[in-house]
């Protein structure tokens, strides 16, 4: 794309800029879906606390739209897309209100981010997978996959992908952190091409 950055999107991602997250989520950007929105940016997570991919707790996905003509379905000139997975114990994963659940720990990480946000939507599903051995189960997973969409009330996305770090952290089991506490946090990892090592 040879366009110059439009200013609102080049806002959009100077909020973004020198990302932390904490140690146990290593974040990475990639290429950017490029039919959705002429501009875009699209970051994922492994939440792994050791470097053991045995060790592996869940993934995600975020991705921030930007659309300078807006798009009707967003009402708006921005749309953020997350995805959150983790495989999760039997016990939780049979809860008849794990869905509610799921979406109540979206919603509530957007408020705790301070993500001023409106026409939001999204899914929660639950996979079982069961391996066999011969004729006898050996292993029985379950995994939660959460989806959402939202537009942003501003350019300040930094708070957005604070929620969507902080689903994260809830659905993989990540302890909190103690308010005292100060955590060795990772940057975004770019290459020297990325949309945010440009900017």
């Amino acid at each position: 794309m040879n366009d110059p950055v439009p200013a609102e999107f080049r806002e959009a991602l100077s909020s973004l800029k020198g990302a932390r997250a904490r140690p146990e989520i290593h974040l990475t950007e990639i290429p950017p879906p490029t039919r959705i929105a002429p501009w875009a940016l699209a970051l994922t997570a492994e939440v792994n606390p050791s470097t053991d991919p045995e060790d592996m707790l869940g993934h995600g996905r975020f991705v921030a739209l930007y659309d300078p003509a807006g798009q009707a379905a967003w009402h708006g000139t921005f749309r953020i897309i997350v995805m959150a997975a983790a495989t999760i114990d039997s016990e939780m994963g049979m809860d008849p209100l794990l869905a509610e659940a799921g979406w109540s720990w979206l919603l509530d990480s957007l408020e705790d981010a301070g993500a001023g946000y409106h026409h939001v939507s999204g899914t929660v599903t639950r996979t079982m997978s069961e391996s066999f051995g011969g004729i006898h189960l050996t292993e029985s997973d379950i995994e939660m996959e959460i989806r959402a969409s939202w537009t942003p009330n501003t350019t300040d996305l930094a708070p957005h992908l604070d929620s969507w770090l902080s689903l994260l952290s809830s659905l993989t089991g990540l302890p909190p952190m103690a308010p005292e506490v100060t955590a060795l946090t990772r940057r975004v990892s770019t290459g020297k091409s990325s949309t945010l090592h440009r900017l």
